[in-house]
C-alpha cells in the first residue's frame, strides 16, 4: 500500500474544516451529526485519500450517535495505536494509508466480532454500491 503523505496546508486545502480537525487533530465531531449516511449497499472510504474501510453491510446502529461498524473491510487499512488522552485508555483507529484518525474501537460490539469501530461520520464517504 502506497502511503499517502501531505503538507498541514496540502490537507487545510483538500479538507473541510470539520473533517480536517478531526482527521489530522484527533478532534471528534458532535454525536448524531451524520445520520444521513445511505442505507444501501456500498462502501465506506477515508474523506482524506479514499481508502476503502468499512462495508455497509458491517455497520450496525450503536445508540451512541457516531457510525459504528463491527469489522473494516480489510484489517490492514485499519490501524489501531492507544489513546491516553481525556483521563483515560481507548483504542485510536486512523487509516493505514494516510494517517487520518477515524475514531476508536471497543469491545461492545455485536457477534461475530465483539468489536465497535465508532467512527465520525466527517472521517467517510460513501460510495453506494454499483451493479
Amino acid at each position: 500500500m502506497e502511503k499517502i503523505v501531505k503538507t498541514d496546508a496540502e490537507w487545510r486545502a483538500q479538507l473541510s474544516e470539520q473533517a480536517y480537525k478531526v482527521t489530522r487533530k484527533h478532534a471528534t465531531e458532535r454525536a448524531g451529526s451524520h445520520d444521513d449516511f445511505s442505507k444501501q449497499p456500498g462502501t465506506f472510504h477515508c474523506v482524506c485519500c479514499d481508502a476503502p474501510l468499512f462495508d455497509q453491510n458491517t455497520k450496525f446502529e450503536s445508540g451512541t450517535g457516531w457510525p459504528s461498524f463491527y469489522a473494516p473491510l480489510d484489517p490492514d487499512q485499519v490501524g489501531e495505536k492507544t489513546d491516553r488522552s481525556f483521563f483515560m485508555t481507548r483504542t485510536e483507529v486512523h487509516c493505514q494509508r494516510c494517517a487520518a484518525h477515524l475514531g476508536h474501537v471497543f469491545p461492545d460490539g455485536p457477534a461475530p466480532t465483539g468489536l465497535r469501530y465508532c467512527i465520525n461520520g466527517v472521517a467517510l464517504n460513501f460510495e453506494p454500491e454499483t451493479d
